[in-house]
């Protein structure tokens, strides 16, 4: 018997009425909007209303290094809530939304996978509820605002040679990476150099998923900085009097979006911002609404731990004031064996020299969790039909060493049931105690804050700014921005900044290219190696096996 694909088991589940899962979650109806039968919006009063509420527990869930065997993140954090339900406590889980980007290009969805699925996953996986089209929305109008201006007799000075401000379209099209546009004569615009960035990308969606309400939204869309004038000075979206138009473009994208798993846990989606380019967590509205609503709250960082989880800490919840109570960190045998140097071709077969090689990869994240960020932590084993009893023992044995227990994971096939020994092992971690810190201080410069981050998180030697990024962190430093957090854009391939380098590598430094900051989110992004903010599509992109039928049933999305 064939497995059935992830779209036929979401297709198959009966889910639930939405306005049944808000009676679950504890929300009243006067907080609802809804879209449809199974998917709502609920409003953020409902925060301001539940203010002196205790939040309950906080468990992040992170992973080893990605490779291409796949990890499965979002379906642990799926199944770990089911498996919490299943053992009687009161949870939800909090996740981003997925980008069109991805979905037609090379990962394919993300809602899950199998018996631990978040659902209607055909619609959070395409349009949802019309988040990502307000923020693609938002940020093309402040783009057109800008050239406006300039078109109009450039009042501020702005030199069209410094405009760091791009378009944005949710969609993976590398054609729009670079462009010349404004051409064809005086009323087409001012000829220049631009380009597009993917929506998930946009600095418009981390300031979505890091303000908190609506006059925290619009003042930090007024702090966006589009350009610099002929003297260097920044221009931001305040100066061209943008931020109440884009706030009202945004009003109803701020409200967490309320959907399901399959077992009709209560789910909040909303927000996605890249991992890799930005701090890569749902918002801090949905994280804070579930903190408020259930005893344990189930969320995910994207990528792995060296990337996800210490945006997370470091960025996140020091914005939002949110102390983490428990870690996840997801692994497989097979991608541990990649680790090791076995080819994908290859996974399948028992392979204990190369379980052994590659292991570091995760006993690092789990030092780092445990050691930098003073977090308990469990290695959830994401299990797969060929995994072997003797490799599973391996790892189990290399993890009690850290003094870390292992916990098998089988909610891809079992959902909830297959969760409940993670689920139990978590309860049992949010009640230990933490001492929770982040890997740097905001004080220290932004070299120095460059400098933990590599070497305490990525096991670097240390940082090097080129006579580029050196130039850039001086003027940071004098504009004001120097306190801010970092939000490292590197590959999500290995700790270091060359994707070749798995495992555990070490004798490295960090070499840092680029510095912007994101005024309005509140961060310095520090790029490294060649990070896309507008990915391609593969030789063989997932939409091309994507179609619909004449009753409107979806097929090909995984």
């Amino acid at each position: 018997m064939g497995f059935k694909s992830d779209i036929q088991i979401a297709q198959e589940c009966e889910k639930k009425k939405i306005t049944e899962i808000a009676r679950i979650a504890g929300i009243d109806p006067k907080y609802l909007e809804q879209y449809g039968n199974y998917k709502a919006k609920v409003d953020y009063a409902l925060l301001r209303d539940n203010k002196d509420k205790p939040d309950g527990k906080l468990i992040l869930v992170t992973a080893i290094t990605p490779t291409p065997a796949g990890e499965g993140k979002t379906t642990t954090s799926v199944g770990l809530t089911d498996g919490l339900r299943k053992i009687g406590k009161n949870a939800v889980v909090a996740l981003r939304e997925p980008s069109l980007g991805p979905v037609f290009g090379i990962k394919g969805g993300a809602a899950g996978g199998g018996y631990a699925q978040v659902v209607p996953m055909e619609d959070i996986n395409l349009h949802f509820t019309g988040d990502f089209h307000a923020i693609g929305a938002a940020n093309n109008l402040l783009a057109a605002m800008l050239d406006n201006h300039i078109q109009q007799g450039n009042e501020l000075g702005i030199d069209p040679k410094q405009i760091t401000w791009k378009r944005a379209l949710d969609m993976n099209d590398r054609q729009l990476r670079h462009i010349v546009d404004g051409l064809g004569g005086k009323m087409q615009g001012v000829p220049r150099e631009d380009g597009f960035d993917i929506t998930v990308a946009s600095e418009v969606m981390a300031v979505l998923c890091l303000a908190s309400d609506i006059s925290d939204l619009k003042e930090r869309l007024a702090k966006i900085i589009v350009a610099y004038t002929y003297d260097g000075k920044p221009v931001t979206a305040h100066d061209l009097k943008a931020e109440g138009a884009m706030a009202a473009l945004l009003k109803d994208a701020l409200k967490p979006n309320l959907v399901q798993t399959i077992e009709g846990t209560p789910a909040f989606i909303h927000g996605g911002p890249f991992a890799n380019i930005a701090h890569g967590c749902n918002s801090v509205t949905a994280t804070r609404m579930a903190l408020k609503l259930a005893d344990y709250t189930v969320t995910e960082a994207g990528f792995a731990a060296d990337l996800g989880a210490e945006k997370f800490f470091d960025i996140k919840c020091r914005m939002a004031g949110l102390r983490p109570d428990a870690v996840v960190v997801v692994a497989t045998v097979r991608a541990l064996k990649y680790h090791g140097g076995v080819p994908k071709a290859d996974l399948n077969n028992e392979n204990l020299k190369a379980l052994e090689a590659g292991l570091p990869n995760l006993l690092q994240h789990v030092s780092n969790i445990k050691d930098v960020f003073g977090l308990p932590c469990v290695v959830a084993i994401n299990a797969f039909p060929a995994d072997t009893s003797e490799e599973l023992a391996l790892v189990e044995k290399k993890c009690k060493e850290l003094g870390v227990n292992v916990a098998l994971s089988e909610v891809w096939a079992k959902g909830g049931e297959g969760g409940k020994a993670l689920a139990e092992e978590v309860v049992r971690l949010c009640d230990e105690p933490g001492r929770f810190a982040q890997s740097y201080e905001l004080s220290l410069s932004i070299e120095e804050k460059l400098e933990a981050i590599c070497c305490k998180v990525y096991h670097a030697d240390g940082v090097i700014l080129t006579d580029n990024a050196k130039k850039q962190a001086a003027k940071l430093e004098e504009l004001g921005f120097g306190n801010m957090p970092i939000c490292m854009a590197k590959t999500q391939y290995s700790f270091s900044d060359d994707p070749s380098k798995l495992g555990a590598p070490s004798g490295f430094k960090v070499t840092v290219r680029n510095l912007k900051v994101s005024a309005g989110a509140g961060f310095i992004v520090a790029l490294t190696g060649d990070i896309m903010t507008m990915p391609g599509l593969p030789k063989v992109p997932a939409a091309e096996k994507i179609d619909v039928d004449n009753e409107g049933r979806i097929t090909g999305l995984f």
